[in-house]
């Protein structure tokens, strides 16, 4: 409605003669308004409906109800409904009331509504339980839909296709597939939301694979038509397993259909590609919609298109670039920004996004609070993720989880531990990803006997089955403190059967205790599990070296050219005056090579008399007599050379790279630290290294 017509339509409310004041003329104010959701106008309207004495009309009362839910205002609808005593309440009025509650997030209102519905004695029709089994599946509480669906069978409503649907769909929201496939196969008669039910029910319990299944059956029916949800549906579960050629099938059944132009089909299409690798094809997708026609969700896809195939930048540009049209970012625009800035380790573009989020209102969003603790911590800044969390006014255990893992990877294990025991004094209960910080932990601190208690509890306590990553954490556990032995019997003991991450955890241990034997033995399995990963033939070919069998290295590094596997160089960033410059090892490209070098040289001498000793182990691929001076040309040295020379004095120097930090270059960190009175920080594949007076974050123990 324009603002010409929506002037006129507020000036007949106010004109005067009787005929302004008829029923079916207030009704049609009341339909123009919930088209404009102006509350200003409702009220008026409200305000005349009861001058006029047409508030126990039923019509006008639930359209009126109806529009406070239009306006955001469910509390007002909720007040008129309870203050109106003047009114008959039909079932027509409390299925409203009801519906409206359902849909605007307050499921345990609706129940209560329903409640004092049959206290008052309405008898609650079909669509009174289609509703209310909405708000049952709101609460994701079982037993409230069981308890529904008895009294939905003790009235014979069951063979209702609205109802049987809406308990499908309660069911499977409330993770019981079991009972829903039960009902849907039992319905007398099917339609489309029937079967777009038991489908997202699929969705939503990573039944991915039946999901495809159902969707093949729902083509083959003539009676009806699948609708945008089924290809939504069908197209996510796609996305979620890889299934390229099956949605390329049904991207075809669209195009035959004439459903593409959808733009809720449409986006499901592009996020399926950008799952599925193939990012060309989503972008075509996301191109062809035109600027006009592209919604906050089409710029959220291909955000986070560019996210799943690593182009963090672009995802970061495209925040502002939707800005700029007029758009308004949401909850998920902002944290799939502040995810890529995160990536990045790029601290100066997420400060900038949580500028915005402060201008925009969303600073109390646990989502986003949660993003924002997760970017400062992975670019170095933990007291500001800290400082984050302790603004947050309802704190949830996706917001506790996020500062856990974020101490976790700072390598301030004791406070991860303090932190999971306060959130368990506080009454949430820890999910599958906050044991798997928390283990890691333990085996970063050589907390071997509460690890081992809080791996036990998991299953016992918390109703979590563990999974690989919580397996991997007890093996790092036990190889970190040298019970290697323990650490294979272990892994022998273990129910589900040990994947790369397991295995890997081993080696690791077998390589900083040196057990060649056990290492060759692990290796051999992590070569069938994992045969294009370097870091396993790495790995073993050190362990030869560092024994002296340098023929049976080089036998190593001829496999990995054999299986044509590269090991990937390594690299180092750093960014100073917003700008970052990359270094590999013996780099000279940067303009001021020659003053790197020099303070290299210096740096080389201040650590020689602090009783530097080089750990030559970590230069193996050269001859003894240039181990130790290969050493100085590693990427993070030459890095640290740059940031002395040309950051700020006192400034801390932030530094990346794409591998584990090496022994010698982190004991060198630690001694400058000492000797200039500077903090270093690295970021290395694993976790963060925070260098201050001669003394890590890791305790040496990474």
């Amino acid at each position: 409605m324009t603002d010409e017509n929506e002037k006129n339509t507020m000036a007949h409310l106010h004109s005067h003669g009787s005929h302004r004041h008829k029923p079916t003329h207030l009704n049609h104010l009341l339909n123009a308004t919930a088209r404009t959701k102006r509350l200003k106008h409702a009220a008026q309207i409200h305000s005349h409906i009861i001058t006029t004495a047409f508030i126990s009309l039923p019509f006008l009362f639930n359209n009126l109800l109806t529009l406070y839910a239009k306006c955001r205002r469910p509390s007002l609808s909720l007040l008129l409904f309870s203050t109106a005593h003047q009114v008959t309440k039909t079932v027509v009025s409390w299925t409203s009331l009801i519906s409206l509650l359902s849909h605007s997030a307050t499921p345990f209102q609706a129940l209560s509504s329903f409640n004092q519905m049959r206290t008052a004695g309405v008898y609650p029709n079909h669509f009174t339980f289609s509703a209310v089994l909405r708000a049952c599946a709101g609460t994701s509480l079982l037993l409230h839909g069981q308890q529904m669906h008895c009294l939905i069978s003790k009235l014979g409503y069951e063979g209702y296709v609205f109802v049987g649907s809406a308990l499908v769909d309660m069911y499977a929201k409330c993770h019981d597939m079991g009972t829903a496939e039960k009902v849907f196969v039992g319905l007398p008669e099917r339609n489309v939301v029937s079967w777009n039910s038991i489908i997202v029910g699929c969705l939503l319990n990573g039944l991915h694979v039946k999901a495809l299944f159902l969707f093949r059956e729902v083509i083959r029916e003539v009676l009806f038509r699948p609708n945008q949800v089924s290809f939504s549906s069908v197209l996510s579960a796609s996305a979620n397993i890889g299934a390229l050629e099956f949605g390329k099938q049904v991207h075809g059944i669209l195009v035959k259909q004439g459903l593409l132009t959808l733009s809720y089909v449409k986006n499901s299409l592009m996020d399926m590609y950008f799952k599925c690798g193939l990012f060309d094809e989503g972008a075509l997708l996301f191109n062809s919609i035109g600027i006009e026609g592209r919604d906050v969700i089409a710029w959220n896809v291909m955000s986070m298109g560019c996210v799943y195939n690593e182009n963090f930048e672009e995802a970061c540009n495209y925040l502002w670039i939707m800005k700029r049209t007029g758009l308004s970012p949401d909850e998920a625009s902002y944290s799939t920004a502040l995810h890529a800035s995160a990536h990045l380790a790029a601290l100066d573009q997420g400060t900038l996004i949580h500028n915005q989020i402060i201008k925009s209102g969303f600073s109390k969003n646990t989502c986003i609070a949660s993003s924002l603790i997760t970017m400062y911590a992975k670019c170095g800044s933990l007291d500001d993720s800290c400082r984050v969390f302790e603004e947050i006014e309802n704190l949830n255990v996706v917001c506790w989880t996020a500062l856990i893992a974020a101490c976790q990877q700072h390598g301030n294990g004791n406070h991860v531990i303090e932190l999971f025991e306060k959130m368990l004094a506080d009454g949430l209960k820890p999910n599958y990803i906050t044991f798997v910080c928390v283990l890691s932990a333990c085996g970063h601190t050589g907390r071997i006997e509460e690890g081992h208690a809080y791996f036990n509890s998991m299953e016992k306590v918390h109703g979590i089955i563990p999974g690989h990553e919580h397996y991997a954490c007890m093996v790092d556990l036990l190889g970190r403190s040298g019970q290697l032995d323990e650490a294979r019997k272990f892994i022998a003991q273990m129910p589900i059967k040990p994947n790369a991450s397991v295995w890997g955890a081993l080696l690791g241990a077998c390589a900083n205790y040196g057990n060649l034997e056990m290492g060759i033995e692990v290796a051999g399995r992590l070569f069938e599990l994992e045969p294009n990963n370097p870091g396993n033939y790495v790995l073993l070919s050190n362990m030869y070296a560092q024994k002296g069998k340098l023929k049976e290295a080089n036998q190593v590094r001829r496999l990995m050219g054999v299986n044509r596997v590269r090991k990937e160089p390594g690299c180092s960033w750093i960014d100073v005056k917003n700008k970052t410059f990359v270094f590999t090892v013996h780099d000279k490209s940067h303009a001021r090579t020659d003053e790197i070098y020099e303070m290299l040289k210096i740096v080389k001498e201040l650590v020689k008399n602090k009783g530097y000793v080089p750990q030559k182990r970590f230069a193996i691929n050269n001859t003894e007599e240039f181990k130790e001076e290969s050493l100085w040309y590693h990427s993070e040295k030459i890095a640290l050379a740059f940031g002395l020379l040309a950051l700020p004095a006192g400034a801390p120097v932030r530094i990346k790279k794409n591998l584990r930090t090496c022994g010698d270059c982190h004991t060198v960190m630690k001694l400058v630290s000492e000797i200039l009175k500077r903090e270093i920080i690295v970021r290395d594949v694993n976790r963060f290294h925070h260098f201050r007076n001669g003394l890590c974050s890791c305790r040496d123990y990474w």
